[in-house]
C-alpha cells in the first residue's frame, strides 16, 4: 500500500519473444529425422533400394574399362551415389508430403503458427541427414566390395561437397513440387517412383551415356540426376574415365549451372505448385 492507500501497480511482464523461423525450421528439421526412422518401411526402402542395386550391378558385371584399371563396379558404384542422393530427396519429399497432405496433415500444420518457411527448412535439413548417411553407406560398401578409390585431391572434395549441396536442394525443391501431382496418398509412391526408375536409366547410371540414343540424353539433360551422377564420377573416377561421357568432359562448369538452376527453378516449381490442402478440400 502507498501513503495515499491506493495499490502500487503490478510490473508489466516484458513481451515473449517468438523463437526465428531459423530456429523452428531446426527444431522442425529434428522432428522430421526422428519421424523419418520411425517408419521402417520408408527407411527400408529409400535406403536398400540403391543398395541393393549396387551390390547387384556391381556383382554382375565385373571388369575392367581398357587401358585404365577403373572397373565397371566402380563406374556403377560412382553413379548410384548420385541415385542415392536424389533418393533421399525427390523420392522421400515427392511421397511423404503427398501422404501428409492426404491425410490432413499440411492443413492443420497450416493452422499452427510455425512459419510456413519452416516447414521446408525441416524438411530440407532432414533430407540432407538422411542423405549424407545414404551417401556414407555407398560409400563403405564400394570401398569394401568394390575398391573404389578416395580422392587425395582437396579440390575433388570441394567438387563433391557442391555437387552434393547443390544436387539435394535442387532434387528436394523438385519433390516438393512433385508431391502435388498424386490425388491421393495410395497413388503417391507409383507416381513419384516410376519417373526417378526412369530417370536412373537415362542419366547414365546403369548405362554410359556414349550408348544412349538422342532423345533420351536430352530428356536426361533436363533433371538434376544426370549432372549429379556426372559430377560424382569426377571426384571419384578421374579424367581418364571422362571418355564415358558425350563430350570426352565432365564439364563441372554445366554442372554447377545446370544443378544452381534447379535451385532457382525447384523453388519457383514450389511457389506455383504447392498446396497445404487436399484437393478435396477445395
Amino acid at each position: 500500500m502507498t501513503q495515499s492507500g491506493t495499490a502500487a501497480p503490478a510490473a508489466t511482464a516484458p513481451p515473449m519473444r517468438l523463437p526465428s523461423t531459423l530456429r523452428v525450421g531446426l527444431s522442425r528439421a529434428r522432428l522430421e529425422t526422428l519421424l523419418f526412422f520411425r517408419e521402417r518401411t520408408a527407411v527400408v526402402f529409400t535406403f536398400a533400394f540403391p543398395i541393393i542395386l549396387l551390390v547387384i550391378f556391381g556383382s554382375i558385371f565385373d571388369g575392367v574399362f581398357e587401358g585404365t584399371g577403373i572397373s565397371f563396379s566402380q563406374v556403377y558404384a560412382a553413379g548410384l551415389i548420385g541415385a542415392g542422393v536424389m533418393s533421399a530427396s525427390f523420392q522421400n519429399l515427392g511421397v511423404s508430403i503427398a501422404v501428409e497432405r492426404d491425410e490432413g496433415t499440411l492443413k492443420r500444420l497450416a493452422g499452427t503458427p510455425m512459419p510456413p518457411v519452416a516447414y521446408f527448412i525441416g524438411k530440407i535439413g532432414s533430407v540432407i541427414v538422411v542423405a549424407v548417411l545414404e551417401v556414407a553407406i555407398l560409400l563403405v560398401i564400394s570401398l569394401t566390395l568394390f575398391g573404389l578409390r578416395l580422392p587425395s585431391d582437396p579440390v575433388d572434395w570441394f567438387t563433391f561437397v557442391w555437387v552434393f549441396l547443390l544436387g539435394v536442394t535442387g532434387s528436394s525443391l523438385l519433390g516438393i513440387a512433385m508431391s502435388s501431382v498424386p490425388r491421393s496418398s495410395k497413388s503417391a509412391a507409383a507416381i513419384v517412383t516410376l519417373p526417378f526408375v526412369v530417370l536412373q536409366f537415362a542419366s547414365g547410371v546403369y548405362i554410359p551415356a556414349t550408348q544412349l540414343p538422342d532423345w533420351l540424353i536430352g530428356f536426361a539433360s533436363v533433371f538434376p540426376l544426370k549432372w549429379m551422377c556426372q559430377g560424382f564420377r569426377s571426384v571419384f573416377l578421374g579424367d581418364e574415365m571422362a571418355i564415358l561421357e558425350l563430350t570426352g568432359s565432365y564439364e563441372l562448369a554445366r554442372v554447377a549451372l545446370v544443378l544452381s538452376a534447379w535451385v532457382v527453378g525447384g523453388l519457383l516449381l514450389c511457389l506455383m505448385t504447392f498446396t497445404w490442402k487436399n484437393r478435396r478440400d477445395g
